[in-house]
């Protein structure tokens, strides 16, 4: 009888922790249902994009750099007799704060002649941005935290995901990082493979970098060069003189959380329990 009440108990105790395990597993599912992935690349035009090109006026797509094809927004270079520091972004419509993005990139073919060495396989993805209506004619960069997008040269290491701070610096370990740019600890992707890149932005408190879905890169406090903390800004993509495609920009908006700390944590730990890797 002994034996029999043991494994009754047992079973019963198994049964409990099932359905305590079922339940969590509805909570949560029904929690991550909230988090839904907004869209900015719509796969067919650059509705709700502005364009600024180092030298031209806003909106003047020299070129055609910035444009649609097969779903991707590309930036191509077929009409640059040669690059000419004509650095370009192409900005989403309004600022943002509190959010998740995630970008789906490759790049494809051979630098445009003219352009440096070290943005052969060079693009970015820019946060916390000045509103490019107030770039000047001639800036090339706006202000912002770049995160940085490289490809490998296909000989040694060459990181994706670092931080760039054209205009800005932020906080890691404690110290203030003026150094133009902090390499990530990610993996090198070489040829043209698409990759996964997300940033998490909350704010004037916390950025964080992933590849993939693993973390390569975390700081603290975005701020101007002068020390201000910067909450909010424009998103933009880079033109730096390589060919690009992206297929996919979305957003997860964190904003109405951002006055409750306890929701946000558990925000972003459900929204991040998801790795992502991009499919070739």
């Amino acid at each position: 009888m002994k034996k029999r009440s043991l494994i009754f108990s047992v079973m019963k105790k198994a049964i409990i922790l099932s359905m305590l395990f079922f339940i969590y597993g509805c909570i949560a599912q029904k929690s991550t249902e909230k988090f839904k992935w907004e869209q900015l690349f719509n796969g067919k035009d650059l509705k709700d994009w502005q364009i600024k090109i180092t030298n031209y006026d806003l909106n003047e797509n020299f070129g055609n750099t910035f444009r649609v094809h097969d779903g991707n927004i590309q930036v191509r270079y077929d009409q640059y007799p040669n690059f000419g520091n004509q650095f370009g972004h192409l900005f989403y419509k309004k600022p943002f704060s509190y959010y998740l993005i995630g970008v789906e990139y490759r790049f494809i073919g051979d630098q445009l002649e003219g352009g440096a060495g070290w943005a052969f396989r060079n693009s970015g993805i820019m946060v916390h941005g000045q509103d490019p209506a107030t770039m000047s004619k001639s800036q090339s960069y706006p202000n912002s935290i770049e995160v940085q997008l490289l490809g490998g040269t296909g000989a040694g290491n060459r990181s994706t995901a670092n931080a760039c701070t054209p205009g800005t610096q932020f906080v890691m370990n404690g110290e203030v990082i003026e150094s133009h740019c902090t390499n990530s600890k990610s993996l090198t992707f070489n040829g043209d493979q698409w990759v996964r890149v997300e940033a998490l932005v909350l704010g004037d408190s916390l950025i964080v970098h992933y590849v993939n879905g693993e973390e390569v890169l975390r700081y603290e406090k975005p701020q101007t060069e002068q020390g201000e903390l910067i909450k909010f800004g424009s998103i933009s993509l880079q033109s730096e003189s390589h060919p690009v495609d992206f297929r996919k920009v979305e957003i997860v908006n964190l904003e109405k959380y951002a006055n409750d700390p306890v929701k946000l944590q558990n925000a972003v730990q459900l929204l991040m329990a998801e790795k992502r890797v991009a499919k070739q």
